[in-house]
């Protein structure tokens, strides 16, 4: 392709850096010039699924895409806490009541609808000019600012604890590591998102996304 969108279906463990430096490098060869490839919104290296990458000219209405809304199947475990919100930050074992299966819709009905939500300190949110993630690394001290997002939606899929799975439908900007651990806090067992896949981004679905082994890319 030369220009427009391409879906890809993400794996975990890679960055979404990752996954456009990859599908820039096959674009450029299979072209034989190099090709612009550019993201419309990250995935954490945890997380699988949708990703809408622009290619060439498209790359510039690549904010036309970032705003959207988004479905999210997660993996929430009870009973631990992450020091990044996902797997790949100190786990720590929280030690409190497994909550009964009423207790768990309670709470998941407090989160519909718009509500207030701090980003986590390990993610990509600009402060004073510097990625949050950096800041937090580096050891430095500071508060990332509350914003406003709706969950339009908020299913219960299974329950067995510790693991609680769930599907939501949000507005952009919102992290669903941060609503985990929020459902954790609520249940008083503590909580972290511990798998995550985005399954559309408005009315695109990761079901017409190809994968990047599909595109040979194997590295």
């Amino acid at each position: 392709m030369t220009d427009g969108i391409l879906l890809i279906d993400k794996p975990a463990s890679i960055t979404s850096f990752g996954v456009v430096a990859r599908v820039r490098r096959v674009l450029s060869q299979q072209q034989g010039k190099k090709v612009k490839v550019g993201h419309t919104g990250t995935l954490d290296p945890f997380a699988t699924g949708l990703m809408i990458l622009a290619v060439g000219k498209e790359c510039k209405n690549a904010g036309n895409y970032s705003k959207l809304d988004k479905v999210y199947e997660a993996t929430v475990r009870l009973g631990q806490t992450s020091t990044t919100g996902d797997p790949e930050g100190e786990i720590t074992d929280f030690h409190g009541i497994a909550p009964s299966m009423v207790e768990v819709l309670e709470v998941l009905e407090h989160f519909k609808g718009e509500i207030t939500q701090r980003p986590p300190i390990y993610s990509a949110i600009h402060i004073n000019g510097q990625r949050a993630y950096d800041l937090a690394r580096a050891g430095k001290e500071f508060e990332m600012p509350q914003r406003q997002i709706t969950i339009h939606s908020l299913e219960l899929i299974d329950y067995t604890y510790p693991e609680l799975k769930i599907r939501a439908n949000v507005s952009s900007g919102t992290y669903i590591r941060t609503l985990a651990e929020d459902i954790g806090k609520s249940l008083g067992t503590g909580a972290y998102c511990s798998q995550l896949r985005r399954i559309s981004i408005a009315d695109w679905h990761v079901d017409n996304a190809v994968t990047l082994q599909s595109m040979g890319i194997t590295d």
